[in-house]
Order: structure tokens, then sequence, then C-alpha cells
């Protein structure tokens, strides 16, 4: 079995290759023009870390609804029980919370910076 790559929606396209290239040093696979379902333009962009197979769907908000998601994975897992060392925290590059899964390794859930 195989992940090949995880959707994050994200505000703007440009910052968050930026986020994800310039800070973290990941490669940009890919940045192409797409289309929604509904054809309103969009782009195909996929980034992954250097020699990984998984990469990172960056998906823009498509909407209310979706612009609503962005960042909003701490308080879903908060209210599932996740276990979090430390509260969140603000830095450059994004918002920080460090959570534990179920065998005690830490993980750092990077949001986008407040706007």
């Amino acid at each position: 079995m195989q992940l090949h790559l995880v959707a994050v929606i994200v505000h703007d396209y440009d910052r968050a290759i930026r986020f994800f290239v310039d800070v973290l040093g990941f490669d940009l696979v890919e940045d192409v023009p797409s289309e929604t379902t509904d054809g309103r333009p969009k782009r195909w962009v996929v980034v992954r870390p250097p020699g990984a197979q998984t990469g990172i769907l960056l998906a823009r908000a498509d909407g209310e609804r979706q612009e609503a998601l962005v960042g909003d994975q701490y308080e879903r897992m908060v209210a599932a029980g996740v276990e979090f060392a430390r509260p969140p925290r603000a830095e450059r590059y994004g918002r920080v919370a460090v959570f534990l899964d179920i065998s005690g390794n830490r993980w750092d859930l990077l949001g986008p910076a407040t706007l």
C-alpha cells in the first residue's frame, strides 16, 4: 500500500508554495492550470520533501465553506480527544501545535499565519 497525495486546503497557492518550498525545503513537483468540476480556473499544485514518494496537493479553498476549513485541524483534533504537548504558538511562517499519536510520537501540526 502506498499513499500518493495528501490534500491540504490553502488560502493562496503562491504563499503556500513559498512556505513549503522556501521554508520547509520541499520540491515543487507540479504547478499546472486546471479547472474546478464546474469549469472555473484553478491550479494543480503538488509539493513533496526531496526524495519522498508521498506529496501534498495544495488545494486553494473554493468558497466560504472550504475557506472556513483552512487551519481548522486543531479544533477538530481537540474535539476528537487528541493529546497536544503544548498549546498552539505563532511563528513567522504560521501557527504550530505539537500533538502526540497513540505511540507517543510527536507531530507538528502547521497552519497558516494569522492573516
